[in-house]
């Protein structure tokens, strides 16, 4: 590149340079215009962690708390149950490999969202169904894919639809938290199941 802007006048090295300036640019505006973040909640957030980092095209997964009063919550005053906030996992996928409506797809499979404020053994408000929508085109996805759900299950969806107003990262060492304890109880009982559920539906769907 140097030897071929060597042999060129000024003005035509200036063009040239800016020309390339401009690409480079557009490419990563181009790269950040595909991404896209949604938080869901769908009870314990080692789960829905563990589930979306599976999916292909996931950029990033973080779990953490949202939906409540108390600002900076730790995970001691979220389990109190009164602090309002639910558990949940912000998901930043690439919208060029993955669509939202199929991020919201696995969503539905990989908790049970007919039952209030609890998945299994783990009871409480903290671990309700809920969708954290940060715009208005993912409101509507949300409920349009809410409605679709519906029809895969006898009982009525309760998973509540709301928007983002602040999302709280959770403390480090419940970051990445399956892949770091494979084989704690928890793991190996609650979350290995729903991993294995999203690794053959994958599998079933050529990904």
């Amino acid at each position: 590149m140097k030897r071929i802007l060597s042999r060129l006048d000024k003005p035509t090295r200036w063009i040239v340079g800016f020309v390339f300036a401009a690409v480079l640019i557009s490419a990563r505006a181009q790269t950040m215009n595909n991404s896209e973040t949604i938080t869901l909640g769908g009870g314990c957030f080692w789960c829905i962690e563990a589930v979306f980092q599976k999916v292909p095209g996931v950029k990033s997964v973080v779990s953490g708390y949202a939906g409540g009063k108390t600002e900076n919550p730790t995970y001691e005053q979220v389990c109190s149950g009164t602090t309002g906030h639910a558990e949940v996992a912000q998901v930043t996928f690439e919208t060029n490999q993955v669509s939202l409506e199929k991020i919201l797809d696995h969503f539905w499979d990989a908790h049970d969202p007919t039952t209030l404020n609890r998945q299994g053994a783990d009871v409480g408000t903290q671990y309700r169904s809920v969708i954290f929508y940060a715009n208005d085109d993912q409101k509507a996805a949300a409920e349009k894919s809410k409605a679709e759900a519906q029809k895969k299950f006898k009982d009525p969806i309760v998973t509540e639809i709301q928007p983002l107003k602040k999302f709280y990262p959770a403390e480090a060492y419940h970051q990445d938290y399956y892949n770091r304890n494979p084989n704690q109880g928890y793991s190996r009982a609650v979350i290995k199941p729903k991993v294995d559920k999203i690794e053959s539906k994958l599998k079933k769907e050529g990904r």
